[in-house]
């Protein structure tokens, strides 16, 4: 046992300070998908920081987020694979008192209590999950969005046990065999690699918003934070938003009217 922890830990030293040297260019290094960071195109979009907004207040049952969710799992081929210990999930929904347990209260409305809450990664400021992982497989970008090379991931985990808010699945099985119909435009993973919501990041380098943005009939916005004329600068300003588990310091990206 002492060996084989000794081996993995110089294993992943070394890949670190040999990663480390350079930049991360790609996210998809071998997947004949090149890296959104450095291969936009002229209509790419931009921001100084990605954020999202969710109104709750539009949401009156799980029918209404469904849409959003399939859209998000399809495009990035993401399995479905019935066993919850072996499920796969970029954005779902989740109850108040897991999505905020801090935020609960024995006198909370009937309404909010129920309330089924669309969760995903966070895309913070200062995520943990980045500085936990051993090879840079994680990494956040200059437009705030943390990302992932799939190639890169050796499968520790250090990253889920980083992460306070569960936004990363870790592929126990194959997941090929369970996606019903592959996307071309987006890299199937393997076994042993952890995968997460990447704000549809490859989306944004051909100039088109978020998957689950573009069905949300209006619950969902997406915009730069640093832009006081954007969109989700102007509803944050106008209504009061929650983060989730904001007092740990990672400065969530994804904001809540309620």
């Amino acid at each position: 046992m002492k060996n084989s922890r000794r081996s993995f830990l110089k294993i992943a030293g070394i890949s670190a300070l040999g990663m480390g040297a350079s930049p991360v260019n790609t996210l998809f290094a071998s997947s004949g998908v090149q890296g959104v960071e450095t291969h936009k195109n002229k209509d790419a979009l931009t921001a100084g920081q990605w954020g999202l907004v969710i109104d709750t207040r539009k949401i009156n049952s799980s029918d209404d987020l469904e849409p959003m969710m399939e859209a998000c799992h399809k495009i990035h081929n993401v399995p479905k694979i019935e066993n919850p210990n072996h499920e796969i999930k970029w954005i779902w929904e989740e109850e108040y008192k897991h999505a905020f347990p801090e935020k609960e209260n024995k006198y909370m409305d009937d309404r909010t209590k129920h309330l089924p809450f669309l969760v995903l990664c966070n895309h913070c400021e200062k995520p943990s999950c980045v500085q936990a992982c051993p090879t840079k497989a994680t990494f956040k970008q200059d437009d705030g969005i943390v990302v992932m090379d799939f190639h890169r991931c050796i499968g520790c985990r250090f990253c889920m046990a980083a992460c306070p808010y569960g936004s990363r699945s870790f592929n126990f099985r194959d997941p090929r065999p369970f996606i019903a119909e592959v996307d071309p435009g987006f890299p199937t993973r393997m076994k042993g690699v952890v995968e997460k919501c990447n704000f549809c990041a490859e989306r944004l380098a051909i100039g088109k918003q978020p998957a689950c943005v573009e069905v949300s009939n209006g619950i969902l916005t997406f915009g730069d934070l640093e832009d006081p004329e954007s969109d989700v600068r102007k509803l944050l300003k106008s209504n009061y938003t929650i983060r989730r588990k904001q007092n740990l310091g990672t400065g969530p990206a994804v904001y809540y009217i309620v």
